[in-house]
């Protein structure tokens, strides 16, 4: 799993916050850079399952960061509803399997945090531009970041086990899923970012536009 901090001038963003136990990691990042937790300015979210949120309430207890969303994943990092399911049909790539289970059971539960405030496709947040990427989830969510050349896909494209648009079994809505790689496949991106695997690095953009079908 991954989560991205970004600074950008003089704030710090974060993109995703892992589980529960890998909050603490996320703060020495913050420290390894010099600053405080407290200079976290916002959370942004990709979507609402917990390899994404998990690590959500603390850090925000800890930094005082502004909370970002998608309005359709609001009331499931709040707690208030629980995240769409997925089938228990094992799908390739197999090592997925265990965050399936984990989806189909609905557990363990990760600790609500509303969110302060929800964004849509075109708004900005710190130096990104949102993107509405939905298919895996209705209110998945991507980011921009035109000046460095930094596309953060979520888990609209996946590096591990290996590199696809998306882990086929997870994907909620196909031809949502499959516009919304086209439309990554059309930004000039020098790093793509993903919630699964290493970012991509080289030929970037290449790469994600090999995806398109």
């Amino acid at each position: 799993m991954r989560a991205f901090l970004l600074q950008a001038g003089g704030e710090l963003t974060l993109v995703d916050t892992l589980f529960e136990d890998d909050g603490a990691g996320v703060l020495e990042a913050i420290r390894k850079l010099g600053r405080s937790p407290r200079d976290l300015k916002r959370i942004v979210l990709t979507h609402a399952h917990r390899s994404h949120l998990g690590g959500l309430a603390a850090l925000k207890r800890e930094t005082g960061a502004t909370v970002l969303a998608h309005e359709w994943e609001a009331d499931i990092v709040a707690g208030e509803r629980a995240a769409q399911s997925v089938g228990l049909k094992p799908t390739r790539p197999f090592r997925t399997y265990p965050f399936q289970v984990g989806i189909f059971l609905g557990r363990p539960k990760h600790e609500p945090c509303p969110i302060d405030e929800s964004v849509a496709d075109g708004a900005t947040a710190g130096p990104l531009e949102v993107l509405h990427l939905p298919g895996h989830s209705p209110g998945h969510l991507g980011f921009h970041w035109a000046e460095r050349g930094l596309v953060i896909a979520g888990d609209a494209i996946a590096t591990w086990p290996r590199f696809e648009a998306g882990w086929p079994a997870f994907n909620l809505n196909l031809e949502q899923h499959r516009e919304s790689v086209r439309r990554l496949a059309g930004l000039d991106a020098q790093i793509v970012g993903v919630g699964h695997g290493e970012p991509i690095t080289k030929a970037a953009t290449d790469r994600v536009r090999a995806l398109v079908v």
